[in-house]
């Protein structure tokens, strides 16, 4: 099939920015007792959305108040992520693409305020034609149905996609949806996204690898 999109994650995808989130649950949730390691962030939050990470670690709260310790974890991720770079080799994949009319989404678990203050401090708000946050959806990742929304936005079949992901969450969502997906190791062994469905898995957008598949579904 004609290769007419490519759709990528945001959170450790465009941009590593994990550790500033780490900071952020941190700083939000360290007053209750909280620890955020290394582990919790790769088990419990990575991928995931606010909804499902405060109810696992506050069950003990309403769901109001969930909602309140979100809100406030977001401000703080937004007053923190304020020197960010995007991963390597992706300005030149974005330019790639547009020389080609291949059409570029983005489809996050992250809030509308998030992607658009990531995509400002990274100077690739123009970049994007489709953008999916989760507030857009019913279900968020690792449910299908961000990606299949992108799909139907953009007006084309999955097998004309390829996705970038790097959560096991999303890999799920994506391959649900029936795209072909990269995994990014920024922060999950590649073992775990390939058993997850992953096509391949790449460090940065300069890898051999995801070249390869580019050039080969072009000369398709």
């Amino acid at each position: 099939m004609p290769l007419k999109a490519l759709i990528f994650d945001m959170d450790g995808t465009l941009v590593h920015s994990d550790p500033v989130h780490l900071r952020a649950f941190a700083e939000i949730l360290g007053p209750e007792g909280i620890e955020i390691t290394d582990e919790l962030y790769r088990s419990s939050i990575i991928g995931h959305t606010n909804e499902s990470i405060f109810a696992k670690l506050l069950p003990h709260l309403p769901i109001a108040e969930h909602e309140a310790y979100a809100d406030r974890k977001e401000a703080a991720f937004r007053r923190l992520a304020l020197d960010l770079e995007p991963l390597e080799g992706l300005s030149e994949l974005l330019d790639w693409a547009e020389q080609r009319d291949i059409e570029i989404g983005l489809v996050t678990n992250a809030p509308l305020l998030n992607a658009t203050h990531m995509l400002d401090v990274l100077n690739l708000t123009h970049r994007f034609q489709v953008k999916i946050t989760i507030d857009q959806v019913e279900r968020g990742k690792p449910d299908p149905l961000p990606y299949l929304t992108a799909l139907e936005r953009f007006g084309i079949r999955a097998e004309e996609a390829i996705a970038f992901e790097d959560s096991p969450s999303g890999m799920k969502a994506a391959k649900g949806a029936g795209l072909f997906s990269f995994g990014v190791l920024t922060g999950v062994p590649p073992e775990e996204l390939l058993t997850l469905g992953a096509d391949s898995t790449i460090e940065t957008f300069k890898d051999r690898a995801l070249w390869d598949v580019l050039e080969r579904r072009l000369a398709a």
